[in-house]
């Protein structure tokens, strides 16, 4: 199969589109089939080799995604619904970007793309009204609208931690794997990491190596997954029912088809929250979530359902020391991402499987032969790393995005991200970012997210080419009156209280805060519909060179 120009030109003469797309994950696909339906001249740029985002470079044993595929999928298409089958209700890594290339496929994106090319820098132009893109290959686009679809997770992050490039084994990134396969067969294997991805590969590895050692510094709450294989008559029965899903989807406060309730916590007497407590326990996924509604903002809820997941670790993993240091404590569960597993705790019976406790015996050093811990080196011939990613902010602050006057992105997000309904900024005519900080990002499903923001912003240019606007950009009571909104949420909620990448507090030095908006999906579609009803007095025009009114 041929998919397209890879490589990009090396021709360093601007070239004029109307959009620039950055990035070729869900959020950029779709915005790059959007606007060449409306007729625009389109460039997307994508550093990878092809098309998938974070499932282009996410290859790591055991990976795979905890939306249900139902939910991780377009709704956009009827066609593209009815044609592709999934084979799995949670799909693996391989089947996720076989769709993403049946997609590109189906939509002809590939002649939109630029690949294993990077943007170095987006630079605003008031007097030509327009964005001029650089490249690392030496190509400058111009163009008057610029959807920066970065992903909230792009920039991998390696730990703080001394000696790493005194290795002298195999290191391994979790966020960049090799696209040929690895094996652990006899391997004394380290992994450092212990979220969503780390749960993942040690369930995986654990199972191949001959040794594994997991260095954990904080336990994450996992759940188990329970995946199964999707019948033929279920198959069936969901492609007819597609669009009465997708307009589900759009209303509920996870932007995907799992449950929720306006049910608290204390509303049922014990015996009866035991039991719906159990039976999520059985039925897998992100059950609990939709089992109670008020377990992230009441902290004696919260502590109960945490002490149910705890009892459930140590009737499963045998050895009471490992047991005990596997059970999170000290923040919320749910406060950090919710993670789901096939029989991560289970692992750790296994005779070759063994856990670090980085509480009681802190990483030192990465030496020449492993990791050197207080209590001494533990020898390694692969070393993973999962320790995540520069969330949310980190894809736009990687290159220079500067503004108008100067003024640029880095400067603008000194102390923590700031932006109008996640999806543009003052100070930066024309830039949009679906699924973007301040949005709903993490907390509902990315691809309704990303569809609903192309659209809102599709929306956007097809009014101001009608009314004769070439530019628009957020007021600053608008993007300050929005992020007040933002924070008076995240106030109430106990994520707060954990430290994790929804908070920035993986990042050295990154400005702390929950840069999300947790009112869930279907309010976050109200305030969109409710600011492009009043554009008056949310945003700012421009029609040849003069401020407009709506």
């Amino acid at each position: 199969m041929v998919h397209g120009n890879r490589t990009g030109s090396s021709d360093s003469s601007a070239r004029r589109i109307d959009v620039i797309v950055v990035g070729a994950g869900f959020a950029g696909m779709y915005a790059t089939y959007k606007f060449r339906q409306m007729g625009k001249s389109v460039v997307g740029i994508e550093a990878g080799g092809d098309v998938g985002g974070v499932w282009y470079w996410n290859r790591y044993p055991g990976a795979r995604c905890d939306l249900m595929s139902v939910d991780y999928s377009y709704g956009f298409s009827e066609e593209i619904e009815q044609e592709w089958t999934w084979s799995e209700q949670f799909a693996a890594q391989p089947e996720i970007l076989a769709y993403a290339n049946f997609v590109a496929d189906r939509l002809d994106l590939r002649r939109s793309y630029l690949f294993n090319t990077r943007v170095t820098s987006a630079i605003w132009d008031e007097n030509a009204k327009l964005w001029r893109a650089t490249t690392d290959q030496d190509q400058v686009l111009e163009a008057p609208y610029c959807v920066m679809a970065t992903g909230p997770l792009s920039v991998a992050k390696d730990p703080d931690i001394p000696g790493i490039d005194r290795f002298k084994g195999r290191l391994l990134r979790a966020q960049k794997w090799p696209h040929e396969p690895v094996s652990f067969e006899g391997k004394r294997v380290g992994i450092i990491g212990t979220g969503s991805t780390g749960i993942q590969i040690v369930q995986t590895v654990g199972r191949e190596a001959g040794e594994l050692f997991v260095f954990q510094r904080t336990p994450s709450f996992t759940l188990p997954m329970r995946n199964h294989v999707l019948e033929p008559d279920y198959i069936n029965e969901m492609k007819r029912h597609y669009r009465a899903m997708r307009e589900a989807m759009r209303n509920n406060p996870t932007g995907g088809t799992r449950p929720a309730t306006s049910r608290p916590f204390f509303s049922l007497p014990p015996s009866q929250r035991r039991q719906v407590m159990e039976q999520a326990w059985v039925n897998g996924g992100h059950t609990f979530l939709g089992s109670f509604a008020d377990l992230l903002i009441n902290q004696e809820a919260n502590d109960q359902v945490a002490d149910f997941v705890r009892e459930k670790i140590g009737e499963i993993v045998k050895d009471p020391k490992t047991a005990e240091a596997l059970k999170p404590r000290g923040y919320p569960i749910f406060a950090r991402r919710p993670c789901l597993d096939t029989e991560y705790y289970e692992t750790y019976n296994l005779p070759n499987v063994h856990l670090v406790d980085l509480k009681a015996d802190p990483i030192v050093e990465i030496t020449e032969k492993g990791i050197r811990t207080e209590s001494g080196e533990t020898e390694l011939d692969i070393l993973i790393f999962a320790t995540g990613y520069d969330a949310l902010t980190g894809a736009l602050l990687a290159f220079d995005v500067v503004g108008r006057d100067g003024y640029t992105l880095k400067q603008k997000w000194g102390s923590g991200a700031r932006s109008y309904l996640g999806i543009m900024m003052e100070g930066f005519p024309n830039l949009f970012a679906p699924s973007g900080p301040n949005g709903p990002a993490a907390l509902a499903n990315l691809i309704t997210i990303a569809e609903h923001d192309v659209d809102w912003i599709a929306e956007m240019i097809d009014y101001m080419e009608a009314n004769g606007l070439t530019t628009v950009e957020p007021t600053a009571q608008a993007e300050e009156g929005w992020m007040s909104l933002v924070a008076a949420l995240a106030e109430k909620s106990l994520i707060r209280k954990a430290n994790t990448w929804w908070v920035g507090a993986n990042v050295k030095g990154k400005p702390q805060g929950l840069t999300m908006f947790i009112g869930g999906f279907h309010k976050y579609r109200e305030h969109c519909a409710t600011a492009a009803q009043n554009r008056s007095s949310n945003f700012v025009f421009d029609q040849a060179n003069k401020s407009a009114a709506a």
